[in-house]
């Protein structure tokens, strides 16, 4: 029910962030994380959007975010990837079980991060098959929103891969 009063809020505020949330429902969510991204533009932070388009994602120790703007831990949100198949109800009980979950969990780089907050929210909805998977974790994730993630705007391609191209071609350079 937290959601729905920071919907409630949200739209005291600002209802046009509201209708861009919104086209997020159902959605796997990312953002580039500064530096990390520049130099392994595959890396980056995952959310979650429930069906009413409210953003969850882990972003640290014992920290779920939620928002109702298109922004995550570290910024704008770049791509999303719309994931069909699940009722509103099945989907978002998924999510709110994951943040039940994770709130509890002390955040890890490498082993138990904002990756593993969305593989468990997937992998406890029934019928979910992306790419071919249907069990999620750390690496079939990165694979999926890197091959399978639409961009939301030509900036968030940018904000992807210009970087990286610039520090290569400066090492190239050199």
């Amino acid at each position: 029910m937290k959601a729905v009063t920071q919907i409630e809020q949200n739209n005291r505020n600002g209802q046009q962030d509201y209708e861009v949330v919104s086209q997020l429902s159902f959605c796997i969510l990312w953002s580039p994380i500064p530096m990390i991204t520049w130099l392994f533009p595959f890396v980056g932070h995952l959310g979650i959007a429930d069906s009413r388009g409210v953003v969850y994602d882990f972003q640290g120790p014992y920290s779920i975010g939620v928002r109702t703007t298109p922004h995550m831990a570290f910024g704008s949100i770049t791509r999303k990837l719309f994931v069909g198949g699940v009722s509103s109800a099945e989907w978002d009980r998924a999510i709110y079980a994951a943040n039940d979950v994770y709130k509890e969990r002390m955040h890890n780089l490498f082993c138990d991060n904002c990756h593993s907050h969305v593989a468990n929210a997937l992998n406890q909805m029934d019928g979910i098959r992306i790419l071919g998977f249907s069990k999620f974790n750390m690496v079939n994730l990165a694979i999926i929103m890197f091959f399978k993630g639409r961009f939301l705007s030509l900036s968030g391609l940018l904000h992807q891969f210009l970087p990286f191209v610039a520090i290569l071609l400066f090492a190239l350079y050199i």
